[in-house]
């Protein structure tokens, strides 16, 4: 399938580092990164990677932790922000002494994470360039896709990248490097792609996974539908065989599902995974920071995520609010959530256990709709915790938080920062929220 005629050049791949007020590795890997690159030495290509973020103070026992945090100043368009501004990940001399030992590459590709995480981007360009003066460097990521045009005028990148076609981006990487990349099918469905390369990692207390692309819903404050057309899902059998292989070579303890959509038509995709890994005697934690969908949890795959060893369970309730459940989207409703909580608890999950994730912030919501959401969760025996929302580019409710948030938006990606609130206004302020958070916290 893959062939390659001449010398194959050598690549740099890297992930930045993370800006922000706050962050935690919920299990955190450039998985696109890693599946390209996977791609690449497949074709015959030289790959070194540089995770800015693999760096941690604190792990604990599922292999999430604390990254380590260095003050920095906060952004202009933030200052006025009460709060300290850090750049999570390695210490800058480690990047430094690792970029030292890197030979002249024939290329550069950089990812990127969230659209507000675009200081740690241009300061990893600005200082990889001055170590390779002649590889040119390719931007790609979310915040490059979702924030091309920004990107494009400021990142210092020779190529930004838009989309998440990863078979165009080996095209740009073939024309760039002049190399004869041949692959015989460019349009390779997900079960043909390698194995995403976690073993390039000097430790590794985790992996992380995706069993499909894309989601076929479509939330209206999810980006989900423009950074990935389509949605397709893998051989179920073929997502068991990568699980073993990540267990059994290399003796990982923890996976965490990325998919947006890992239980929809469950009997057809889930139920089958999950089935096998009991069948062949995997023994693993998952977790699923992305959050699961309600609907799907009945009696069967409620005790299949126990049985297999789903240690983080999170649910995308966002709301309890019927009005606001239909406008994001209607994946949901109060009755099948209630459901679900009855039968994650009968198999065995305590109501710690199930973390449920609701929305606050969202554009004109108002404080009283997140506390009967949180009220709703406690009573049906669960555990709420709060989600900022995030404006993010290219969705339905963007446009409505341009109307009625105080921050320029369109403009500045830097006030799509959740920390902020970025459509804060007197029937919900920082102050209601910061109770909230508070509240919640006693609880623990």
């Amino acid at each position: 399938m893959f062939h390659v005629k001449h010398i194959a050049p050598y690549i740099l791949l890297i992930n930045p580092w993370i800006t922000d007020f706050s962050a935690y590795n919920f299990w955190i890997k450039p998985l696109g990164l890693l599946y390209i690159a996977a791609i690449l030495r497949k074709s015959g290509f030289r790959i070194t990677l540089i995770d800015c973020l693999d760096f941690l103070v604190k792990t604990r026992r599922y292999g999430d932790g604390k990254f380590l945090k260095t003050k920095i100043g906060r952004p202009v368009p933030l200052k006025s922000t009460p709060k300290n501004y850090s750049q999570y990940g390695i210490p800058e001399e480690i990047l430094l002494k690792r970029l030292s030992f890197v030979e002249e590459p024939d290329l550069i590709g950089v990812t990127s994470g969230m659209t507000y995480w675009y200081p740690g981007v241009f300061k990893l360009i600005e200082i990889t360039r001055k170590f390779f003066k002649k590889a040119p460097i390719i931007l790609g990521g979310i915040y490059a896709t979702l924030c091309h045009e920004h990107a494009k005028r400021h990142s210092g990148a020779d190529i930004v990248f838009k989309g998440g076609n990863e078979w165009e981006a080996l095209r740009l990487v073939s024309e760039l490097t002049h190399f004869e990349l041949r692959i015989d099918n460019w349009e390779l469905k997900i079960d043909d792609l390698p194995y995403p390369t976690f073993d390039l990692y000097p430790q590794l207390s985790y992996v992380c996974i995706a069993t499909s692309i894309g989601c076929p819903f479509k939330c209206t404050y999810c980006a989900s539908p423009f950074l990935s057309k389509g949605f397709s899902r893998r051989d179920p059998l073929k997502v068991v065989d990568e699980i073993e292989y990540w267990t059994t070579q290399y003796q990982i303890n923890n996976i965490a599902f990325y998919d947006d959509a890992l239980l929809v038509e469950p009997s057809k995709h889930f139920i089958p995974i999950m089935n096998e890994v009991i069948k062949r005697g995997i023994h693993c934690n998952f977790h699923t920071p992305n959050a699961i969908h309600i609907k799907e949890i009945d009696e069967e795959v409620a005790n299949l995520l126990f049985r297999a060893g789903f240690k983080t369970i999170r649910l995308g309730l966002e709301t309890s609010n019927k009005y606001t459940q239909v406008e994001t989207g209607g994946k949901v409703d109060n009755q099948e959530f209630q459901q679900t909580v009855k039968h994650l608890r009968r198999v065995g999950y305590s109501g710690k256990e199930i973390g449920v994730y609701i929305m606050t912030g969202l554009p004109g919501q108002r404080v009283g709709e997140v506390e009967e959401s949180i009220a709703f969760v406690r009573e049906a025996g669960a555990k709420p915790m709060l989600v900022e929302y995030s404006p993010i580019p290219h969705t339905p409710m963007f446009e409505k938080a341009k109307k009625v948030s105080q921050f320029d938006l369109e403009s500045e990606p830097l006030f799509h920062n959740n920390s902020i609130l970025p459509c804060q206004w007197d029937g919900f302020t920082m102050e209601d929220y910061k109770r909230l958070k508070e509240e919640l916290r006693r609880e623990k």
